[in-house]
């Protein structure tokens, strides 16, 4: 009886699983729970309503406005209610419409509306489970606090064998009970956590017209310091020169020098729980910038240069240090030079990324990453960079634990 007088919403997608829906509900409520139901369009293809009135006792819900709800409005009442929502099956195209922030069906507007901890169960062709774009669904979803259950793997009403069946109605009914037994709202991963994160490029003054710099956009940087916001950390920005908006909840700091990053850094690293250097710092600066401009006099010019501090070994030497974390921007051996990289300055774990291929990295909209801790290698494959700085500070967390 380990849901007993618990308020259950069971919101059920349009895939053939849906048949075993009714026996969910006969599950959830054997350990007493309250159980209502609210029906995709597609759901009804498959199951009807009236099955799933009969098991669970109340008429279930397809509508949006609905005159028999309070106020005609069911999505509201039924969102208010519950006291946790479980989506079963949870298919590609509910999982699209949920992380896209959807309200055209009720059963995607009360995920919305809802203030109840929400739990969806995958189920789908193993394919589409395991496409690019259904991960990274995933993915976001999990960082907004959804909880996933599922999927189990084996054979499939296609055919195929293979990750994307939905778990089986006992399983759900066990997971749920352990769930609100525990009362187990779910934190965002990062809650509490202090992140400082490095972004862009840095300018080395050459003269007041010149200077020397790459071509990193920042956006990798933001993406991370976005994502880890929405994940519940306190985010601390330090940027070089780059022409992109604050992300919402963080702290910013503008820079231009590999000096002046070095110095914010180490003005901020104190109880910091995480550190990221994922900015692009120039490895050289001019010995004695001119404090003119520099006349083209001459078919050459020679310039002296020196060795920038390294931010990233500076933080890692620090006595109770953050988890460190450093990028590798590469063209060729990206596993070998990254590998060196991570040893030699003694980082917890780098990202490397082979800037080589063609619209991917600096100036992108999508990256890929290597993943390289001490024992272990990642490979987050080409996704658009807030869905990669997702899976990355996932990564993290599960490392820093």
């Amino acid at each position: 009886m380990g849901l007993m007088h618990k308020k259950i919403l069971l919101g059920i997608g349009g895939g053939i699983a849906a048949y075993k829906c009714a026996d969910l509900v006969r599950r959830l409520k054997e350990r007493g729970a309250e159980v209502r139901v609210v029906m995709s369009a597609s759901a009804t293809e498959f199951i009807t309503p009236l099955t799933l009135q009969a098991v669970s006792g109340h008429p279930v819900a397809t509508e949006m406005l609905n005159p028999a709800a309070e106020a005609g409005m069911s999505h509201i009442e039924l969102a208010r209610w519950a006291e946790l929502f479980i989506v079963a099956p949870a298919t590609a195209n509910l999982l699209a419409r949920f992380r896209a922030g959807m309200a055209d069906e009720l059963i995607t507007t009360i995920a919305l509306a809802t203030s109840a901890p929400v739990a969806m169960c995958p189920a789908m062709n193993q394919q589409m489970y395991q496409h690019a774009a259904t991960q990274d669904n995933l993915t976001m979803l999990q960082s907004r606090g959804v909880t996933l259950w599922g999927p189990g793997i084996g054979s499939q009403a296609c055919g195929e064998i293979g990750p994307g069946r939905m778990l089986e109605p006992l399983e759900i009914a066990e997971l749920a009970s352990r769930f609100l037994q525990a009362d187990a709202t779910p934190a965002p991963l990062l809650q509490g956590q202090q992140l400082l994160i490095t972004a862009g490029p840095t300018r080395e003054k050459i003269d007041p017209v010149r200077y020397i710099s790459n071509h990193s956009s920042g956006k990798m940087g933001f993406a991370l310091a976005s994502a880890a916001a929405a994940m519940g950390a306190r985010v601390t920005l330090v940027s070089g020169p780059v022409n992109l908006p604050t992300p919402k909840g963080v702290q910013r700091i503008d820079v231009e020098s590999a000096q002046q990053m070095l110095s914010a850094v180490t003005a901020h690293l104190p109880k910091q729980d995480i550190f990221i250097g994922c900015a692009a710092v120039a490895d050289y600066r001019m010995a004695e910038p001119a404090d003119s401009k520099i006349k083209k006099n001459h078919d050459t010019m020679q310039l002296q240069l020196v060795k920038n501090p390294d931010i990233l070994a500076t933080v890692a030497a620090q006595e109770n240090r953050p988890f460190t974390v450093g990028f590798a921007a590469e063209t060729d051996h990206l596993e070998q030079y990254a590998r060196d990289k991570l040893q030699r300055k003694r980082i917890d774990m780098i990202a490397a990324n082979d800037i080589s291929i063609p619209n991917q990295g600096f100036n992108a909209e999508r990256n890929a990453l290597k993943v390289f801790t001490k024992d272990d290698c990642h490979e987050l494959p080409s996704t658009d960079k807030l869905s990669l700085a997702i899976q990355l500070l996932q990564l993290i967390a599960n490392y820093k634990k």
